[in-house]
């Protein structure tokens, strides 16, 4: 079953934090916090001389490891919203990690760079899989995320259900910046040091 993530990100001060967590509170309810440790993996040849278009990325939880890797579908995108379709699947201990590393270290991916964020996560009163999160994303600041997993017959009213709840937040369009994490990380020459793989 292919799902699509469709998605809206808006850059914030970190002032603005406490009103907007306060705003959020009003219509979702907070699921979760947790920080996120990320490694991506990026074909080698892309490394140094541009922003790598295919990559990958493993986050350790607790008891498991994921694997994720997005493809961008620039075809549905809107000024306000992008949609991607997500692929991610688990490993259950660390050679197994190894093992797959192997297989794509051969095939020419090397580790490219990492990302940390603390994430608080929130779901909407009115509709479960709309799903708020305000990050604090290590070198980069404070974000706000609104997100729909949707089949892909549904994108426009995941498209609509986003509007809305930006829309409710008092969110305008020129707050919306929808540039990838990694792409501004890369912008700015920071790559870090590995997170969790030794």
């Amino acid at each position: 079953m292919a799902w699509l993530e469709v998605e809206t990100k808006v850059k914030l001060r970190k002032d603005e934090v406490p009103e907007l967590r306060k705003k959020i509170l009003k219509i979702a309810r907070l699921v979760k916090k947790e920080e996120r440790g990320d490694d991506y993996f990026a074909l080698r040849r892309f490394i140094r001389k541009k922003y790598p278009k295919k990559a990958f990325r493993i986050r350790k939880k607790p008891d498991k490891y994921e694997v994720n890797f997005k493809k961008w579908l620039k075809k549905y995108w809107d000024k306000d919203i992008v949609v991607k379709q997500e692929f991610e699947f688990t490993l259950k201990n660390k050679e197994d990690v190894d093992k797959l590393l192997a297989l794509f270290k051969d095939l020419g991916f090397r580790e490219w760079m990492k990302k940390r964020k603390t994430s608080e996560s929130y779901v909407h009163k009115k509709d479960k899989r709309i799903v708020i999160e305000i990050n604090k994303v290590e070198h980069l600041g404070y974000f706000m995320e609104i997100e729909y997993l949707c089949q892909p017959s549904e994108m426009q009213k995941a498209k609509n259900k986003i509007r809305q709840t930006l829309k409710e937040l008092g969110i305008k369009q020129e707050q919306i910046d929808n540039t990838g994490y990694t792409k501004m990380l890369w912008e700015k020459g920071i790559s870090d040091k590995r997170y969790w793989i030794k």
